[in-house]
């Protein structure tokens, strides 16, 4: 699956883009169908401290699943939105073996 990261005005580090790409690989143990996933940081420009956004694009056959976390740092939001993907592409790949 090819994981495209887009943080426009942000330095992106390293060990983050592997962390995402470690947890968004993940979901291919789950539903093996992906065909990629495009991933949005962003910063929200205000006092609270949960203001970091990430945007995940999930394409698969048929569609795209799309999620948006807000946490205080982007490795929760990260870890939610993977946790919320996987759930949904349980349900998925359930629906699909029920169609079959």
């Amino acid at each position: 699956m090819k994981i495209t990261i887009q943080a426009p005005d942000i330095n992106v580090s390293q060990s983050l883009v592997n962390f995402i790409n470690r947890k968004l690989d993940k979901l291919h143990l789950v539903y093996d169908k992906i065909i990629r996933s495009e991933v949005f940081l962003k910063v929200n420009n205000t006092s609270e401290k949960e203001n970091k956004i990430v945007e995940v694009l999930l394409h698969i056959p048929g569609g795209q699943l799309v999620i948006k976390k807000e946490a205080a740092t982007f490795e929760a939001a990260i870890d939610h939105g993977a946790h919320s993907l996987r759930r949904r592409l349980k349900r998925k790949k359930e629906k699909q073996r029920a169609r079959d």
